[in-house]
């Protein structure tokens, strides 16, 4: 074990192990209806976990109809919701991952077409709704004005993170992660270009960051204290006067104070359409090193991690204790199995699929 790259290491977080350190990201599908997915989801997740992968989380799962991004996207606000989600839990648990959910609302994002489609608002009047967010301020051009959420619609949102994130563990997920990135609900309250406040919600950062520590206090509630939780934010949002990498620092040191948060998922953007993002292979990685070195909590790298040698070296040297991949492993789910064989690990591959492994 000595001899094997860190990236095929196991590890345990709480009670739960994950045979090795690569992460299916959140990818949305937007292929359920009335927030219930079918058989592509089974086969979507099932094939990564099957590829190899240590943990497989299900795409931004939705904790309200409002809340989705389009109306297509994946959710978890009824039982026959959960249902459903047994059967996803049930493949990736065959395929030797570990079964993770994102818990999501869209907030000023939501009612937009699917990326195919264009991408754009649909507003109520096309057959769209209004989203919520901190303050009375569109995403863009073309957004409808959001719901600014009173005190009473921020406590009943966190409640339905909590009711959601109930459902997910008597469906059997191990990991939950709580999405307050890409300018989504939580996020936009995160960054001061959404979130215009002057009460105990907005402001400096300990204000802005309310909402999160609230939800994060409300999922606790319902999901057990020896399965893990982390939090996935944007740390930068790439644009003068938003969110900034010592922000994201600060928040998460108080999210490592408390002690009921596993690990910072670290990505970036989504705030501001005027955002100058620089990408490139491993573009956010510097985000997951810092955090993990300056707030003392585990960080998990992604971003255009797309070869083994760059996953194994991120690992290797520190820089996070997780990589999230999405683009490499929708291109080829059993990229895992294949960066085992090019780092020279003796990883099994599922036995149906063995004449692969001289492909």
């Amino acid at each position: 074990m000595a001899d094997t790259p860190l990236l095929f290491q196991p590890i345990t977080i709480r009670s739960v192990t994950a045979r090795n350190r690569i992460v299916v990201s959140p990818m949305c599908q937007y292929s359920a209806v009335d927030g219930l997915g079918d058989d592509w989801h089974v086969q979507h997740l099932g094939a990564k976990a099957m590829g190899g992968a240590g943990i497989v989380f299900t795409e931004a799962t939705h904790v309200s109809a409002r809340g989705r991004i389009t109306a297509h996207c994946l959710g978890l606000w009824k039982e026959g919701h959960a249902e459903f989600l047994k059967r996803v839990v049930a493949i990736i648990r065959r395929g030797g991952a570990v079964p993770g959910i994102q818990l999501a609302h869209a907030g000023r994002k939501a009612s937009v077409a699917r990326p195919w489609e264009g991408g754009k608002p649909i507003l109520p009047e096309a057959g769209g709704w209004v989203g919520v967010g901190p303050s009375a301020v569109p995403f863009d051009a073309g957004f409808a004005v959001p719901e600014a959420l009173c005190v009473s619609g921020i406590a009943e949102i966190a409640g339905q993170f909590a009711a959601t994130a109930r459902m997910a563990r008597e469906a059997g997920f191990q990991v939950a992660e709580i999405h307050a990135a890409h300018g989504y609900l939580l996020s936009s309250f995160l960054s001061p270009i959404a979130n215009r406040r002057n009460d105990a919600y907005g402001g400096d950062i300990a204000g802005r960051s309310r909402f999160l520590m609230e939800t994060v206090d409300a999922v606790r509630s319902a999901w057990p204290a020896e399965l893990p939780l982390f939090v996935r934010i944007s740390c930068s949002d790439w644009v003068a006067g938003g969110f900034t990498p010592d922000e994201a620092v600060a928040v998460a040191r108080r999210l490592a104070a408390r002690g009921d948060v596993d690990l910072i998922d670290c990505s970036s953007g989504g705030n501001s359409p005027a955002q100058a993002v620089p990408t490139h292979p491993g573009y956010q990685v510097p985000f997951a090193e810092r955090v993990r070195r300056e707030a003392n909590i585990a960080t998990g790298a992604v971003g255009l991690i797309r070869t083994p040698d760059h996953a194994a070296e991120i690992l290797a040297n520190g820089r996070a204790d997780l990589v999230l991949l999405a683009r490499a492993l929708l291109a080829d789910p059993a990229w895992p199995m294949r960066a085992a064989k090019a780092l020279g690990v003796a990883l099994p591959w599922p036995p149906q699929y063995a004449r692969g492994t001289l492909a």
